[in-house]
This record gives structure tokens, C-alpha cells and sequence, in this order.
């Protein structure tokens, strides 16, 4: 298994049970009470769910023979046909089959590579939408270099020759496709199979992280999966139970208009900072920009108004360019100046893709600790500005 889990040494599973609390409710909980049983699921006997703890996107149905029904909570529905067997006749028209062994696989998501490589199931990939700069993986990046992974060009604007003559069966997308619908419309004339990943969807940390048990499914890694599901969570809870550090905590960017953009309080990444002992200074309340379901938007004297106390300050560097000093920032709005984190020099900002790095999780729940605290520990995925 590719993990980072256990820099530091586990402090105990005693929040184990507390965090198991968002799960699936029901066989179909996330497609509406789809019926698993019509005409040609029937042919494949009785299904029985796959147990998941904490994600609410997608639920897995398990038939003998090694068939696997996918249904994700935007409706489509995906039957997995192992190796060697037949799909049954008669299949509902919005249930798509996917045959394993899956080979030359164009994988879009980038949330989906840490996920790929932890199950070892990279080999499969053949083209993908990200660079090798870009990659959060070293192994994916290395392949995109030697060639043993094509690069296929952004999502929406994909190389379907490349595509085609790759003969991928699968991509892997992530909610970004629903924008451009003429794409997904294009890829599915050239008969590659659509899946959308909707883990940016999960309320929980650990639900985006269950979508392993998708890629497991999918890659017929089922056991790696879960071994990597386990050990990661086993890590998060230990990262979670040092306590609360009564230091607040804001995160956000400054984008283009010169307004602060923070993510909404009850997020993942929001979790994770509250996992590590810090307590998100949150704007949700009325007098935000509803900007998206993942963030807020606020002008910067509001910004300045309510977040000028915050003990720390952890500049978010996955959308824009990010800042490589505290006098970057400042440049941005010279208010950021008489921030209380900014005078007393309790300032950081983060790896740019540290959102797609789920299997590291309890590895950044640690370093965002160490930031919060100012312990001094070394740290891998925040870094402090001078």
C-alpha cells in the first residue's frame, strides 16, 4: 500500500466511535430507492450492500459471481462485471457496464489519484487530464514522464483522438464535467463510459476518502481497499484526540475583486482543522456571498472585521497562485497588515494539492496541528511565512 499515515506515532483510537456517525442510511440512500432487483439486476440473484461508515454519494450493491452494482447519488448507475463473465441481458437503460479487467483508463479526477495509487491500481490508467507538474502523486507523475500515461488535455476541452485511439473504456471525471455536458455527450459517442466522482460532495473528511471502496470496485482491489480505508482512518482518529487548543483558525484566499473566499464551516477541510485542536473562525452567516456549496465569499472589511483576531492565518494555496511571504500577502489588501496572526507572525499556507491528498489525511491533521499550536515540529504539507 502507497499511504502516509504514520509519521508520527498513533496516540490511541479513542475517537473511533464519534466519527463513524455520517453513513449511508438504507440500501439505496443515495439514489432514491433505486430498484436493484429490476429486470436483468433479477438475473444475478439477491444483492447485498457493501458497508459503508461514512460516505453518502454512492452506495455498492454485491452480487455472486463478483458482480457489483455502483449507484451514486447523481442518479447514474454503473454495473461491474468481473473478469470473464457476461453482463445479463435486459439491463435498465441508466445502468452503464463496466468490464474488468479495466485497462487504459482515462482518469480526470484528480481527487481519484491517491486513491488509484494506494490500491495499486495505477497500471490500468492510460491517459489522464493532468500534468505531471501537477500530479500530487510522485508515481502518477512519473508515469505521465515516461510516457507509460498520456496527458489528454484539460476536461473540457479533452483530446478525444488520443482518446479513441487509447481505447479507453472508462473516465473517471469529477463534478466539473456537469458544465460541460457537450463533452461528457462526446466521450460517450466515442463509447468510453462516464463515471462522475462526486467525493467534493461528502460532508464528512472520511466520507471523501470511502470513495476507495468505489476505485476498489471498480479496479477489482476490494481488499486492498478496505486495508487502506482502515489504516487511514485508524490514523485520523489518532491525529483527532490530542485536544483542543482554544486558537482560532482562518483559512481562506483573496481572489481577483480583492474579496476573502473561506470555505464553509462544517466542510472537510473545516473538520480536519477542528480535528487538529483549532477553531475555524466561519462565515456563513448572513452578509456572505452564497458563492458555492463548498465556499463563501466575503468583502474584506467584513473579512477584516471578524477575522483581524484570529490566532492563526493559513493562506489557501489550492485555487490561486498562493503568497511565498507574509509581505505577499499584504500586497493582496494592505488591511491583512493589522491582522493579529500577521503582527505576531503566526502566518502559513499549504501545499496546492493538498485537497487530493485523502490518503494522507491524518498526516495533515498532525501538520495543521503543529501550525496551530506553533509547537515547532516539522511539517509536510503547511509551511510557515516569513
Amino acid at each position: 500500500m502507497s499511504t502516509s499515515v504514520s509519521r508520527r506515532s498513533a496516540v490511541g483510537l479513542g475517537l473511533l466511535a464519534p466519527l463513524t456517525l455520517a453513513g449511508c442510511s438504507g440500501r439505496h440512500a443515495a439514489t432514491g430507492e433505486k430498484d436493484a432487483g429490476s429486470q436483468g439486476l433479477s438475473a444475478l440473484g439477491d444483492a447485498t450492500s457493501v458497508p459503508l461508515a461514512h460516505a453518502t454519494q454512492f452506495t455498492l450493491d454485491a452480487y455472486e459471481g463478483g458482480y457489483r452494482l455502483a449507484s451514486l447519488a447523481s442518479g447514474d448507475r454503473f454495473l461491474i462485471v468481473p473478469e470473464g463473465a457476461d453482463a445479463p441481458e435486459g439491463l435498465p437503460a441508466d445502468v452503464a457496464v463496466v468490464r474488468r479487467p479495466l485497462e487504459s483508463v482515462y482518469l480526470v479526477s484528480t481527487g481519484m489519484i491517491c486513491l488509484v495509487d494506494a490500491i495499486g491500481a495505477l497500471d490500468a490508467v492510460g491517459v489522464s487530464s493532468v500534468r505531471a507538474e501537477d500530479s500530487p502523486v510522485k508515481g502518477f507523475a512519473e508515469r505521465l514522464e515516461s510516457g507509460e500515461i498520456a496527458y489528454g488535455g484539460i476536461y473540457r476541452a479533452p483530446d478525444y483522438e488520443l482518446i479513441a485511439s487509447a481505447g479507453c473504456p472508462l473516465a473517471i471525471e469529477n463534478t466539473n464535467i456537469d458544465h460541460v455536458p457537450e463533452v461528457r455527450t462526446k466521450l460517450e459517442e466515442l463509447g468510453v463510459t462516464v463515471l462522475m466522482e462526486q467525493s467534493s460532495r461528502e460532508e464528512g473528511m472520511l466520507g471523501r476518502l470511502e470513495w476507495i471502496r468505489l476505485m476498489g470496485a471498480l479496479f477489482g482491489r476490494e481488499d486492498e481497499a478496505a486495508a487502506v480505508f482502515d489504516e487511514v482512518a485508524a490514523g485520523v482518529e489518532a491525529a483527532s484526540q490530542e485536544g483542543p487548543l482554544d486558537r482560532t483558525v482562518a483559512f481562506f484566499y483573496v481572489n481577483e475583486d480583492g474579496a476573502a473566499v473561506t470555505r464553509r464551516s462544517g466542510d472537510y477541510l473545516c473538520q480536519m482543522i477542528e480535528a487538529a485542536g483549532g477553531t475555524y473562525v466561519s462565515f456563513d452567516a448572513a452578509g456572505a456571498a452564497d458563492s458555492s456549496p463548498t465556499t463563501v465569499t466575503v468583502e474584506m472589511e467584513r473579512f477584516y472585521a471578524d477575522a483581524r483576531d484570529a490566532d492563526v492565518i493559513i493562506y489557501n494555496a489550492t485555487v490561486d497562485e498562493g503568497v511565498a511571504s507574509v509581505a505577499e500577502l499584504v500586497q493582496k489588501n494592505s488591511l491583512l497588515a493589522d491582522f493579529r496572526a500577521v503582527r505576531e507572525g503566526n502566518v502559513w499556507t499549504c501545499d496546492s494539492t493538498m485537497y487530493q491528498q485523502m490518503t494522507s489525511m491524518a498526516d495533515i491533521i498532525f501538520d495543521l496541528r503543529a501550525a496551530i499550536s506553533g509547537s515547532g515540529e516539522p511539517t509536510t504539507f503547511v509551511w510557515k511565512l516569513a
